[in-house]
Order: C-alpha cells, then structure tokens, then sequence
C-alpha cells in the first residue's frame, strides 16, 4: 500500500510540474512575412513556360510541441504573369497564386542566444486564378489548384522578448499550371524559391 501511495504521490508530482513548465512556455508563434517569388523556366509539349518574377506576403502560424519540434501552417500570395510560348502562338496569363501549405519544423533551441536556426518540411496546394479582366487573357483560362512539396530554411532573430525578425528561404516543387488548357500543357515540373522577410510573435 505504501508503495502504491509513493508511486502515486510521483505522478501526482511530475505531472505537477510537467503541467507548470509547459504554461510557463511560449508554444504559440504568429509571423508576417514579406516574399519574393522566382519560378524556374520549363519546357514540354511543345510548350515553353516562364512565370515573372513577383513579391507576396506570407501568414504564418506556428505551434511548438517541444524547444525542438514544431509544426506550421500558412498562407501566401502573390501575382505574376505566366508566358506561355506554343506552336499556336504566345499565351500570357496574369494570375494571382495563393499558397496554403503546412510543414514540420525542427529548431536549434535558443536558450541564451539570440538567433534561433530552424529547417522545415510539408506539402499543400497552390491555387492559380486567372486575372480574367486583364486584356489579353485567352478565353477557357480557368481557376486551377496543384499539389506542391515544401522544403525550407531559416532563423528567429530575437529583437526584443516575444519578438523576433524571421529570415527565411522556402522552396516549393509542383507541376506547372495550364489552367485547364490542354494547349497550355506541358506536363513538366518546376520550383519556385521564395526568399522571405518578416516578424515573429511568439506567446
């Protein structure tokens, strides 16, 4: 019976302070980023595809499970013009592209420093809607969502308690929109890096 009570006095103990030091933490982050988006040139079909170069920003929200272990979700934008070269002639299409994606995080836990390396990994979707009140966007351009892989990098730069500047690199692979124009279909790959800049707010 004593023995029983011992055992159960511990656990009354260590879930006491496991409880107290994870309300002490900061396990929530919000960050605001601006971006810049630059998308590799492919070919196929027939069809050659170069998107201009753009800004956007980025939402971000973060959970901490441990120092170490995050995960994440986001949302981004930004606009760009994809240049389509076919056999049928040029094809420009001015689309806004919205990103919501969600990744695991690994972090460097701070402790006494300032800067805070992380790496990160996920998937979501890219959704490419055609600007159709733009003068020269072809007629049948439509609204089309592609899955993509994201990989990434990047550093919390405490400036103050709970705020840090957030430096980061993304990078996503996804197989090139033709907004649902077989003309426009290449089949092909591509990568889009994102260079970002932002703040972090972490509670």
């Amino acid at each position: 019976m004593r023995r029983h009570i011992a055992t159960v006095g511990f656990l009354a103990a260590f879930l006491s302070l496991t409880t107290a030091a994870l309300a002490q933490e900061e396990r929530h982050e919000i960050a605001v980023q601006g971006t810049g988006s630059f998308t590799k040139d492919s070919d196929g079909n027939g069809v050659s595809q170069h998107t201009t170069d753009s800004g956007g920003f980025l939402v971000n929200y973060r959970f901490h499970f441990t120092p170490w272990l995050a995960a994440e979700a986001n949302y981004g934008y930004n606009r760009n013009t994809h240049e389509n070269t076919t056999l049928n002639g040029p094809f420009n299409i001015n689309a806004n592209m919205h990103q919501t994606t969600g990744a695991l995080v690994l972090t460097v836990p701070a402790n006494a420093t300032r800067f805070q390396p992380y790496v990160l990994a996920g998937a979501g979707a890219l959704t490419f809607d055609p600007r159709t009140e733009v003068l020269g966007t072809p007629i049948g351009a439509d609204r089309q969502t592609k899955a993509a892989f994201l990989y990434g990098g990047g550093a919390n730069v405490r400036l103050v308690e709970h705020v840090s500047l957030r430096l980061e690199y993304r990078g996503l692979a996804y197989k090139q929109p033709d907004f649902n124009m077989t003309s426009l279909n290449s089949d092909s790959m591509t990568h889009t890096a994102m260079p970002t800049i932002g703040l972090s707010f972490r509670f």
